[in-house]
Parts: C-alpha cells; sequence; structure tokens
C-alpha cells in the first residue's frame, strides 16, 4: 500500500513563511508527478503547484514569486516552500502525487491535507 503523508502546516503570522512536506511510502517503483493543492470552504481544490520527475515545474498565478515547490527523489518527499504569506494563503494543502508501484500500477494519491493559517 502506498500513501502519502503531509507536514508542516500551522498558524503563521502575514509575511510569514512555513515549508510543508509530504512524503510518500510504501511499494513504490516510481514516482512522477508530485503537487500541492489547497482548498478552503465552500471552494474548489485549486492547483497551487506541480512538478515532474525531471523537476519541472508549474506554478498558479497566486502563488508565482512566493512559493517554491520542490522534490527530493531518494527521499520520495515533496516541499513547498511558502514565504510572504498572506491571509487568503489560508487553506488545507493536499499533496498529490501519480504513483507507479512495484507492482506496476499506476495510482494517483492524494494526501490527508495540513491545515495553513494566516490570520488577517
Amino acid at each position: 500500500q502506498v500513501q502519502l503523508v503531509e507536514s508542516g502546516g500551522g498558524l503563521v503570522q502575514a509575511g510569514g513563511s512555513l515549508r510543508l512536506s509530504c512524503a510518500a511510502s510504501g511499494s513504490i517503483f516510481r514516482l512522477n508527478m508530485m503537487g500541492w493543492y489547497r482548498q478552503t470552504p465552500g471552494k474548489q481544490r485549486e492547483l497551487v503547484a506541480t512538478i515532474t520527475d525531471s523537476r519541472s515545474t508549474n506554478y498558479a498565478d497566486s502563488a508565482k514569486g512566493r512559493f517554491t515547490i520542490s522534490r527530493d527523489n531518494a527521499k520520495n518527499t515533496v516541499y513547498l516552500q511558502m514565504n510572504s504569506l498572506k491571509p487568503e494563503d489560508t487553506a488545507v494543502y493536499y499533496c498529490n502525487a501519480a504513483v507507479v508501484t512495484s507492482e506496476l500500477l499506476y495510482l494517483e494519491l492524494w494526501g490527508q491535507g495540513t491545515l495553513v493559517t494566516v490570520p488577517s
């Protein structure tokens, strides 16, 4: 069984920084695209940033210049460094990964979510 476990959320003042981590574990052959999404109550989940296995990145306009996505393939982990946080960044952040398992099954997995709160 493969799973994603996120960590690093919390309460931070506007202008501050947080680093989210998401570690994949289990019978993994390869991790392809990995990414971060976020969701607030009553709204659809939205893309924050993605990174391919070759480290090509893509960011939502709201994240450009403030957030940085990175990955450590040896640790099967993806990170999201968030700087200059704003109250509108308050959301539950979800990790997403396209996984090829040891049995060569293709899965799209989501983490359990981690809450980021930036008070106004």
